[in-house]
């Protein structure tokens, strides 16, 4: 079934164009604009190119989606196929299935709500065009990383994101930025040289580096220790994208350095890149080494979630002086923790959990991100003992819509049931209780149970930033003192005594002067631009909260085939 009957070629069209479109509009965009596209600011015009670029992505995204056959979401559909470097038998391979097309929609629209917030807001920094310039890249890079179906072509997606983000928090991040930067890439490529080495390993072993060839082949091809190396070379790169404890420590320190839009994308769709290649490559390509590599995996991704909980409560304490976007940083070390857990249990029910976490954070820490940034303009710092409130001044009391949709956040990221936060852990809880066949089912139950006790710290970080945040602290300096007036003032020892004649005999008492009361300055509200920006994520959080087969029947036909070696 199709919303809309789109023929073959329009859809091969409209993906690729989904892909290219952006690193086209990145080159446009250093180019001298047009005298009649200049307008009145260059540096807006730019801004605005970004902004169209990136919608006209988000329209063919969603007309591609429109198009997909969701009958047969295991299949992959709107595929290219163009031999590239025949002597390696690199193809220039596109499609998606199921599994991809969410996050390509994902990408789109994140990328295209971050130009639009651009726009409206521009980023303190050196030149707008370098800045929509790499942004665009950025987007095609990722694009290009859930829509190729070639082992090196994949390669050089996934690396082709590392160098925009570098620039965006070098130059137009806070404090450490530089620092941050340098971290970031360091980590990010020293990950991408195992991973490349595992990705040659396994193409040059089995003949070819088509993706859907080797899925279909299921690791027939390759002998189990070959399987084993693959996993473990290509697993410790992408885990250091995912990111998974203990390579996860770049990603705070670029969390809290980056701009914004930088935070954004980074949390939204970067992130998914590590996951991604798991169940995309290593799941069906290498299911001994999955398998060998499963409890260690899971460990890992449990330790994760306790550790990324515990590591918020201490910034959330009073006194900490934590760093509210660094907090969130921390957060998504727990919630990918759930993604990797899903993905270890190699089960058709953690692995669609796993996926749908995956949405669920980008949706949702996306939108956190977003309201972080805002907080932090307004006050100037994202210090939590200053946005707690020593002077009475909580979001609540000064700007209550920007509160109220932080509390909101706050809660769909702590897995209320009915957001989208709750379906993605459930299912990947369900799927460590009762994990594939040669997986042990008490080390996984123990995972499981870990697991669970993770999100309970997640709720008990998140209601106190709430509660710190948006509700404030009461604190001996928030109020002001009693005023002192001459009605209740000592009088002097020498003062003579009134008599009970005379005119103070009959003067009334001066009416004591009335306390002046505490005020708490206000803040600027949600913005008209910022409601634009945030609302879609806001109302896909429910959505995929309320209707969650929306999602997952795109992704369990996908799932099932690649889990069963290519059939379905």
């Amino acid at each position: 079934m199709t919303v809309i009957d789109i023929s073959p070629s329009v859809m091969q069209f409209l993906l690729a164009f989904v892909v290219v479109a952006p690193l086209l509009g990145a080159v446009a965009a250093l180019l001298p604009a047009p005298p009649g596209l200049k307008g009145r600011n260059p540096d807006q015009a730019v801004l605005r190119h970004g902004v169209t670029v990136t919608g006209a992505v988000l329209i063919a995204a969603i007309v591609l989606a429109t198009g997909f056959d969701h009958d047969h979401p295991a299949t992959m559909q709107a595929t290219t196929d163009i031999s590239w470097i025949p002597a390696l038998d690199v193809r220039i391979h596109l499609g998606i299935d199921g599994i991809s097309l969410p996050l390509l929609l994902l990408t789109a629209l994140l990328t295209f709500l971050c130009a639009l917030y651009s726009y409206f807001k521009p980023p303190a920094g050196p030149s707008p065009k370098a800045f929509t310039a790499l942004v665009l890249v950025l987007e095609s890079g990722t694009l290009a990383t859930f829509a190729v179906l070639d082992l090196l072509l994949f390669f050089l997606a996934f690396e082709m994101v590392l160098i925009p983000m570098y620039f965006l928090i070098a130059r137009w991040g806070g404090d450490q930025r530089r620092a941050a930067a340098w971290k970031f890439i360091l980590y990010t490529l020293l990950g991408s040289v195992v991973v490349l080495l595992g990705l040659l390993l396994i193409g040059l072993r089995s003949g070819t580096f088509d993706m859907v060839a080797l899925a279909t082949d299921n690791g027939r091809g390759l002998t189990t220790s070959v399987q084993v190396i693959a996993v473990l070379a290509i697993g410790v790169g992408l885990a250091v994208k995912t990111p998974m404890w203990p390579l996860h420590s770049w990603l705070p320190d670029a969390h809290t350095a980056a701009p914004t839009v930088g935070s954004v994308l980074l949390a939204g769709v970067l992130l998914k890149m590590g996951t991604y290649g798991f169940v995309r490559i290593l799941l069906p390509v290498a299911p001994d080494g999955m398998r060998t590599f499963a409890p260690c995996l899971a460990a890992f991704a449990v330790v994760g979630i306790v550790y990324g909980s515990l590591a918020c409560l201490a910034l959330a304490r009073k006194g900490a002086k934590g760093d509210l976007k660094r907090l969130i940083a921390y957060s998504s070390v727990g919630h990918m923790g759930f993604v990797l857990l899903g993905i270890a249990t190699m089960t058709p029910t953690g692995v669609n959990g796993a996926l749908f976490a995956n949405i669920a954070h980008g949706l949702i820490t996306g939108l956190l991100f977003f309201l972080a940034g805002a907080v932090k303009d307004r006050y100037g710092t994202a210090d939590l003992d200053t946005l707690a409130g020593a002077t009475g001044a909580a979001l609540y009391g000064r700007a209550p819509r920007l509160g109220a949709l932080l509390a909101f956040a706050a809660v769909a990221s702590l897995g209320l049931p009915g957001l989208a936060g709750f379906w993605g852990e459930m299912l990947t809880l369900f799927g460590a209780y009762s994990p594939a066949e040669g997986l042990s089912r008490p080390a996984f139950r123990t995972f499981m149970a870990i697991g669970a006790f993770g999100t309970l710290l997640t709720a008990a970080y998140m209601l106190i930033v709430v509660r710190r945040v948006c509700m404030g602290e009461h604190s001996p300096h928030s109020e002001l003192p009693p005023a002192t007036t001459p009605a209740d003032a000592p009088e002097p020892a020498d003062a003579p005594e009134p008599s009970g004649t005379g005119p103070s005999a009959t003067t009334p008492p001066r009416p004591a002067t009335p306390r002046p009361a505490a005020t708490t300055p206000q803040l600027a509200d949600i913005q008209t631009y910022e409601a634009v920006t945030w609302t879609p994520l806001a109302a896909l959080t429910v959505l995929a909260g309320l209707w969650p087969a929306v999602l997952l029947g795109l992704t369990d036909p996908a799932v099932q085939k690649l889990l069963a070696g290519g059939k379905s």
